[in-house]
């Protein structure tokens, strides 16, 4: 899961750049980048970790030019270092840089003939470059000295045909424009909105909406799945739709987990469909526990605090902030490895002992992945004296890895995969566990937009919705999402 944002202002973005990759660092804190373009000349800063310590003033000072694009990116396949950061660049046609969220299914395929009948070079083992250069390869095949929108439409009709996965892009064309464009599924979430200045309209393409909401942009919609939008560096915008069978079936788990609640995705809103989660939830546990005992709801900060607020509401109960969260710790789900992942808890969390103290408490989490983390949380409301700790998880049970773009562990790491509830349990530690169930977690995204006909929700059923993931790509990725693989390829990416 990566943060893409791009801009055609009428004057310098880099600034605009920075604070909107501030504002989506939550979907990635492994590596930062900034390109800009002013006039024929690329300006580039891009390198491992945080945006606050990726750019500093003399970066900032060499990054002029009135339109640019850059990325927040979290390793999809465990790998990182310097040359993995993004965007990535290519110089034929035109001068092309490209930042990517997602994941490429059929990267392997793509690759023997991006070198084989492309005559192109991949440096890196990252689908992101991939990307770039088939679009690279398909807009130089349009021959022309000067690209016209017509000829970035016909390349993309070409790209959507040889790439398959979970993908929106945003690519800047030396001297031209911006280009932004989304998989046929729409899985990874892209928005656009504009402003008005007094030198004319300025244009931002972001994977959530809050980043527009605090530069000031006004949201215009989503990008539609399978659409490319071209925008000139007069403000001139274009938009196609360039797949032959585009379906709209986002990502669930942006939902859950992913989304800062302050932004609007395919007209969800993130924060009501977490509250709803919530409701669901506590009819569920009104179902199975009428009688419950349950003394006080205590989210586990952040993402499952509005989930939580309505379960404690519902069932008539206290909510308190029983955790504090040490906001200078990266989130756990996506650390590199699992002894990072174990150490980072403690540090991120801190009981407040008089919410616990002889309490029964019920714990509402977003979800659980490893169950790593919430079973040391668990004891630690147990450390702090509470009496019972029950544990509620917002999603369903994550049984299977994530293809498209989320480094979900491969099956075996997940708690979940092969246990009923009741071995999770015992697993994790609680006293009772519930979990949300699927049927409800759709209505709760669905309610916020009843177009959405489908979701993703592979994580929590299996069911692959590009048709094309098989045991065997699913094999190749347990290979390379495996904590032992992460480990093994730190230390070599640290040499």
């Amino acid at each position: 899961m990566c943060g893409i944002v791009g801009i055609v202002g009428k004057s310098d973005v880099n600034l605009q750049l920075y604070d909107a990759l501030t504002m989506l660092q939550h979907r990635g804190q492994d590596a930062a980048g900034i390109v800009t373009c002013d006039g024929d000349r690329l300006n580039q800063q891009k390198a491992n970790g945080l945006v606050r310590d990726v750019f500093r003033a003399r970066h900032m000072q060499r990054l002029t030019g009135n339109f640019g694009i850059g990325h927040v990116r979290y390793p999809t396949a465990g790998s990182s270092g310097p040359a993995l950061a993004q965007p990535f660049y290519v110089n034929s046609p035109y001068g092309i840089a490209m930042a990517h969220n997602g994941n490429l299914t059929n990267v392997k395929e793509v690759s023997e003939e991006i070198f084989q009948q492309d005559l192109r070079h991949i440096n890196t083992d990252s689908d992101s470059e991939v990307l770039l250069n088939v679009f690279a390869h398909e807009l130089h095949k349009q021959h022309k000295l000067q690209p016209k929108a017509e000829d970035i439409f016909t390349a993309m009709r070409a790209v959507h045909k040889r790439v398959r996965g979970g993908y929106a892009c945003v690519a800047m064309i030396v001297g031209y424009g911006v280009v932004a464009f989304r998989d046929p599924n729409g899985i990874r979430p892209l928005v656009y909105g504009k402003r008005d200045t007094d030198q004319g309209t300025e244009y931002m393409v972001a994977s959530e909406s809050v980043a527009l909401d605090v530069l000031g942009y006004t949201l215009v919609r989503d990008v539609a799945p399978g659409e490319c939008l071209y925008i000139e560096l007069d403000g001139t915008l274009h938009s196609e739709q360039c797949a032959e069978n585009p379906q709209l079936r986002p990502c669930i788990f942006e939902h859950v987990y992913f989304a800062r609640p302050d932004s609007i995705m395919d007209g969800v809103s993130v924060h009501k469909a977490r509250l709803r989660q919530g409701e669901h939830l506590a009819e569920k546990i009104l179902r199975e526990r009428p009688d419950h005992d349950i003394d006080v709801v205590i989210p586990i900060p952040d993402s499952s605090r509005s989930a939580g607020q309505m379960v404690a509401h519902r069932l008539g109960v206290k909510f308190r902030e029983g955790l504090v969260k040490n906001r200078y710790i990266g989130r756990t789900f996506i650390m590199p490895g699992q002894k990072q992942r174990k150490k980072s808890v403690r540090q991120k969390l801190n009981p407040i002992e008089l919410e616990f103290r002889g309490k029964n408490v019920l714990l509402v989490d977003d979800s659980i992945v490893r169950g790593t983390t919430c079973k040391q949380i668990i004891q630690m409301a147990r450390d702090a004296g509470a009496n019972k700790v029950y544990f509620a998880s917002a999603a369903p049970a994550v049984k299977f890895p994530n293809v498209y773009g989320i480094d979900m562990p491969s099956a075996t790491e997940l708690v979940a995969h092969g246990r009923t509830t009741e071995e999770v349990r015992e697993e994790i530690g609680a006293d009772w566990l519930i979990y949300q169930e699927l049927e409800d977690l759709i209505v709760s995204s669905g309610e916020g937009n009843t177009e959405i006909k489908q979701f993703e929700n592979s994580v929590f059923d299996g069911e692959y919705i590009t048709g094309d993931v098989t045991e065997e790509y699913l094999n190749s990725l347990h290979a390379a999402r495996n904590d032992n693989a992460k480990e093994t390829k730190g230390k070599q990416s640290s040499m």
